[in-house]
């Protein structure tokens, strides 16, 4: 007779942690998804008496308009986005005024739609972020939006020394333009890869430029360059309903997997943060990011909306900036919720053992 086999142990803590995680970021995702609804503000660029490139008698403006409602259609088919038009008509809007109307409508994401031209027979499509030399003007805008602050009540003590017309108060806020440009890149990266490899346009990649619309706004913006209307081909393309679809399927597809990664991230985090304790060997900390960049920032409360207590760590060459240490997942939710009403509204809670920023995979190693 042959000797049987020994069965091999079946690790049940195994697969109740599995069930409990996989039930929790379910639960999350659903409930961060039910609660947060993400403003895009969609520019058609040109309009009115400001007719755009006319390249082989195409109208910029035309097509920009009909791309940018198709792109604003397809997003409003989910219930987590808010879209918002600079233009839906032929009309004429000053600059200005566009990134004002993102501004006032505290929009996560403003994304400008354009054609380009070229004397040459050039052709392709490219996405743009602000290029540097515009950082020191989107500070000033930032300043402005701040200023706001004065008309509150008690903004002395809410604010604790705050003054949005003083530089060294400001200074903060370049933090705000640092990470918002990670988050234009990252955005533009989406759109110009569908670009490039679902739709086989001609790659002109993700560049940056001084472009004044981007320059007026606080929050990530992206400018769409569809393609040339100068090139023939390309320019039948743009002006054709087939043309007009794919691209802008392929903008709000990105736009909405830019949002999609940006609920995920929360989710993740809040998963790990309700892991049971029993599951890990060492206590789990707790932390609200507040923001990232390259300078180093005093940790006083004048320079974070008001916002005390604040632990700023190197990583690389960038500064990060936390709020809100606790190895209690409520506190840290409370801490978040005051961050994101001082303004920081992408700001999310992140997770550290023994001083270092835990990873999910390493989270579940440590059950």
């Amino acid at each position: 007779m042959q000797s049987q086999q020994k069965p091999k142990n079946i690790n049940t803590s195994k697969i109740l942690f599995t069930i409990l995680f996989t039930y929790l970021l379910l639960f999350n995702f659903n409930t961060v998804s039910a609660q947060k609804q993400y403003v895009v503000v969609i520019d058609a660029g040109h309009g009115g008496k400001d007719p755009g490139n006319l390249g082989n008698g195409f109208r910029e403006k035309h097509i920009a308009l009909k791309v940018a409602l198709a792109v604003g259609k397809k997003l409003s088919k989910n219930k987590d986005v808010k879209v918002i038009f600079t233009r839906k008509k032929d009309v004429f809007i000053d600059l200005w005024k566009r990134g004002d109307i993102a501004n006032h409508a505290k929009a996560d994401l403003f994304v400008s739609i354009h054609c380009d031209s070229h004397t040459s027979n050039a052709y392709g499509a490219g996405t743009f972020v602000l290029g540097l030399r515009g950082n020191k003007k989107n500070l000033e805008i930032a300043k402005r939006e701040n200023a706001v602050i004065l008309l509150e009540d008690n903004f002395k003590e809410r604010y604790e020394g705050f003054d949005p017309n003083s530089a060294e108060s400001v200074i903060g806020l370049s933090l705000l333009q640092e990470e918002n440009l990670d988050k234009s890149l990252t955005l533009a990266s989406l759109i110009q890869n569908n670009f490039a490899f679902k739709l086989k346009r001609n790659n002109r990649k993700v560049k940056q430029d001084n472009f004044q619309v981007l320059r007026e706004t606080i929050m990530p913006s992206v400018l769409v360059e569809l393609g040339f209307l100068t090139n023939k081909k390309e320019g039948r393309y743009l002006n054709s309903k087939k043309g007009q679809n794919e691209m802008s399927s392929a903008i709000s597809e990105a736009i909405y997997n830019y949002i999609k990664n940006l609920k995920l991230n929360t989710v993740i985090e809040e998963v790990t943060a309700e892991l049971p304790s029993t599951q890990l060997k060492k206590p789990i900390e707790f932390k609200v990011q507040l923001a990232s960049g390259k300078n180093k920032l005093a940790t006083k409360s004048y320079n974070f909306k008001g916002l005390k207590n604040i632990q700023r760590i190197k990583v690389g060459s960038n500064y990060k900036y936390y709020y809100g240490n606790s190895s209690s997942l409520k506190e840290t939710k409370k801490a978040l919720q005051k961050a994101v009403a001082k303004g920081y509204k992408t700001a999310f809670i992140v997770a550290f053992k023994d001083g270092k920023k835990v990873s999910l995979k390493e989270v579940l190693k440590m059950r």
